[in-house]
């Protein structure tokens, strides 16, 4: 998952004007062009999320393939591709549930919670029949499987045909065995998961590839935000990581999609609770939203 994606996670500059006493927030004056706009074969993954994010579908996967081709053996971008391309009625189960949008929830954190990562949020969105999944109003009703997360638990292997064809796989024995096991053993593996994933964007990190480490280690973060850096690379990674997310907040809340960046702003504060500038925003976007309810 790219970092924040959800949630997906996706770094875009902006800043935000303090004392804002008017309730209607402008828009930022200029944005970062998009795939679609600029057509460029090299668009990093994490710029890919975010036009999936705003439900560029089709760009999105021109720009996964692309990207693939050039790196096939990125696991992140090969389990998109697959959210992207795969049927979600058989990567989710049809069996489903009823759920009530709250305040601060977007289908990043959706995900998170009841598919167990926040990258997810795109084959959830899908299941819901949203073409724009950084779209979910409070009071909106979504569907979430019963099944958790499905076969996507396994992304595809790279060298089992083109990678995301849409094709589900049958859960693997050892996958009904995870299914099984207590609930001490499921905690367990997620926090290994969780260890292994900061471990591979040090890896990243290492290799040069910036984005794609940032992406993995959100991916760790989310399943557990107090995850303990392990050295002074991943605790830098990580400081850069949370000023990203804070920023695409503030980009969210000028342009008045407050709930998503209430959620980032939690996501932040969820792994550092002492972080003062998501504290302060996130208390300015919830009085905004309150003021804007009175119109």
């Amino acid at each position: 998952m790219a970092p924040c994606a959800p949630l997906l996670l996706v770094l875009v500059v902006s800043g935000c004007m303090r004392g804002t006493r008017s309730v209607v927030v402008s828009p930022s004056a200029s944005r970062a062009p998009g795939i679609g706009e600029t057509g460029r074969a090299d668009a990093s993954f994490a710029t890919i999320v975010d036009e999936l994010q705003r439900g560029h579908y089709a760009e999105g996967e021109q720009a996964l393939r692309r990207h693939l081709a050039r790196h096939p053996g990125d696991r992140a971008a090969q389990a998109m591709l697959r959210q992207l391309t795969g049927d979600p009625q058989q990567l989710l189960g049809r069996a489903s549930q009823p759920h009530v949008v709250q305040d601060g929830e977007s289908y990043s954190l959706l995900a998170a919670r009841h598919l167990g990562d926040a990258s997810r949020f795109l084959i959830l969105a899908r299941y819901n029949g949203s073409t724009n999944p950084s779209r979910l109003q409070v009071g909106q009703t979504v569907r979430l499987p019963v099944s958790g997360a499905g076969v996507l638990a396994e992304p595809v292997a790279a060298g089992t045909g083109e990678a995301g064809d849409g094709h589900a796989s049958e859960p693997s024995a050892p996958a009904q065995a995870d299914a099984r096991r207590p609930a001490e053993a499921v905690a367990e593996s997620s926090a290994q998961k969780a260890r292994r994933l900061q471990k591979e964007s040090m890896a990243l990190l290492g290799q040069g590839q910036r984005q794609q480490a940032l992406a993995r280690l959100d991916e760790a973060l989310t399943i557990d935000p107090r995850l303990p850096p392990g050295g002074a690379a991943a605790a830098s990674l990580r400081k850069d990581l949370l000023a990203g997310c804070h920023q695409r907040a503030i980009v969210l809340y000028r342009d008045q999609q407050l709930d998503p960046a209430i959620a980032l702003w939690d996501h932040v504060l969820a792994i550092d609770p002492g972080y003062e500038p998501a504290t302060v925003y996130r208390a300015r976007a919830l009085e905004l939203k309150q003021r804007l309810k009175q119109f």
